[in-house]
């Protein structure tokens, strides 16, 4: 079982439609939110519904909408009533809505007068909840579900409490304790459905991976400390695909994460004159964290510090993982400081660098920024020569290529990877012209890889992605056993079993 996330933003709706327009598919027709809009975004719906998510290339069974924003919203608008439209268009037994709504404490009691009125609120929108959740900070007792139930309009058995728990990845247990799943297969008439035996046992397989690994997660007492070297650490949701890749990889790992914020900003001589108190604890945190993690990121501010954080970690020994612009600085501090080319710089940071070993991709507009970056997914072939890598064992010795997704407008300069190799910086994957590069590893060190996509956005719980979870299990100290899971994971793929070990 596998699943596949796919965004449908307004701006992507919207010129979808004035696409269509100029190309004369309304027939001069005045285009409208409704029809045309809310055509367009229940026809997307359904060609994504249809696209196959893993590597059966089997139509999926049932497609999970969220629907974001606020109801009264304008922007969200267009949505809900498309949303109301394709109910009727799916026809019965084919769509299941479910309303998230907030269950607040207040003086210890739970107040369910908001729940009414929004549910209120979205019935007069035109969609009529047939599953409410109701986020909590404690369990629903059997009084409050009958009476969100009674005046809400539904059965008990449809009113499911999602109080908090002690990690967000014990909520699908939550869920199977209160029937969750039995009203899917009521609503949706699952059972009804023909599913192939192998998926079947494929799913029980998964569910029971998922509860032996989130429960597991309760009797763990050694921590991983990972220092994240970023521009936006003020706001921790910036990096939210890199905290959540960090999670997997250190529950994979058997260790509890904690995640030090570090601005890279205050890791810069400058702020060592200006503020010597945030520099001095920066560094302190940087240099006792178990591993060093610099993310991506636009614009100069902070890059400085983020050279000098990989600089601590490939002369210190210390585990590391760059991700696109933290593989670019990672490349720059090793021309500096190893290759002597002390002006080394990137063309984002000055366009003026008397050595730009970062340059933007002679294809990309340099002026209309908007949706002209290096984007979607991309294979990296691995080089030849490049067994050793640890990277590479962890993705399988047997594969010579990889796909992962991409957000970039800038590369390594390929007029200096002659003399970067030439002093040690292996360069071991590229792109499929061998011309850009997108991995690189040095040799003698327990782990210093940086990697020019984003493999934070495959990263799911019970598959790591291979970069973090190297860097992870280094940080933790258990690569060795971990090496030997992966491996014996890939045995058992070879072999046609579907297990996923961890």
């Amino acid at each position: 079982m596998s699943t596949d996330i796919k965004q449908i933003t307004t701006g992507k709706v919207y010129k979808h439609v004035i696409e269509k327009e100029r190309r004369g598919d309304y027939l001069g027709r005045t285009v409208q939110i409704v029809p045309h809009l809310t055509d367009a975004i229940q026809d997307w719906i359904e060609r994504v519904a249809r696209i196959p998510a893993d590597d059966s290339n089997e139509e999926p069974d049932v497609c999970v909408i969220e629907l974001g924003g606020t109801l009264g919203d304008i922007e969200s608008a267009p949505f809900v009533e498309a949303l109301r439209q394709l109910r009727r268009r799916a026809g019965k037994d084919n769509f299941l809505q479910i309303h998230v709504s907030l269950v607040p404490v207040i003086n210890g009691e739970l107040k369910t007068k908001p729940t009414q009125q929004a549910i209120r609120d979205v019935r007069s929108a035109g969609l009529s909840p047939d599953l409410i959740a109701c986020r909590c900070e404690k369990a629903l007792d059997k009084a409050t579900k009958d009476k969100i139930a009674m005046f809400c309009q539904v059965e008990p058995e449809q009113v499911i409490g999602v109080h908090d728990v002690a990690s967000t990845y014990h909520v699908p247990l939550l869920l199977e304790q209160q029937g969750f799943l039995v009203q899917l297969r009521q609503i949706l008439k699952i059972d009804a459905m023909t599913i192939p035996p192998s998926f079947v046992n494929k799913g029980h397989n998964t569910w029971k991976q998922w509860k032996t690994l989130t429960t597991s997660q309760e009797h763990v007492y050694e921590t991983v400390n990972i220092a994240l070297v970023g521009k936006y650490v003020a706001l921790h949701d910036s990096y939210l695909s890199v905290i959540k890749s960090l999670e997997h990889s250190a529950m994979a790992c058997r260790r509890k994460l904690n995640i030090i914020w570090v601005d890279a900003s205050h890791l810069e001589k400058t702020t060592g004159e200006a503020n010597p108190e945030a520099y001095h604890k920066a560094w302190h945190e940087v240099c006792t964290a178990d591993g060093i993690l610099v993310p991506g990121g636009f614009g100069t501010r902070g890059t400085e510090g983020m050279i000098a954080a990989a600089n601590w970690a490939r002369t210190k020994g210390k585990p590391y993982l760059g991700i696109c612009l933290g593989m670019q600085t990672a490349v720059i501090e090793y021309a500096r400081n190893v290759c002597g080319i002390t002006g080394a710089g990137s063309v984002e940071f000055d366009e003026r660098t008397s050595d730009p070993v970062v340059i933007s991709m002679p294809e990309i507009d340099q002026v209309n920024l908007g949706g002209t970056m290096r984007l979607g997914s991309r294979p990296t072939f691995f080089q030849e020569g490049t067994e050793w890598s640890k990277l590479r064992s962890l993705y399988g010795l047997n594969r010579t290529s990889i796909d992962e997704r991409h957000r970039h407008r800038y590369e390594v300069n390929p007029q200096y990877i002659d003399r970067l190799q030439a002093a040690g910086l292996h360069f071991i994957g590229k792109d499929d012209k061998g011309e850009r590069m997108e991995i690189i590893e040095l040799k003698d060190h327990p782990w210093f890889v940086g990697v020019q996509f984003h493999p934070e956005y495959l990263s799911r719980v019970l598959a790591p992605s291979k970069p973090f979870l190297g860097f992870v299990a280094t940080a933790a100290g258990v690569f060795d056993e971990v090496m030997k899971k992966s491996q014996a994971r890939e045995a058992e793929l070879a072999n046609g079993i579907s297990e996923i070990i961890i």
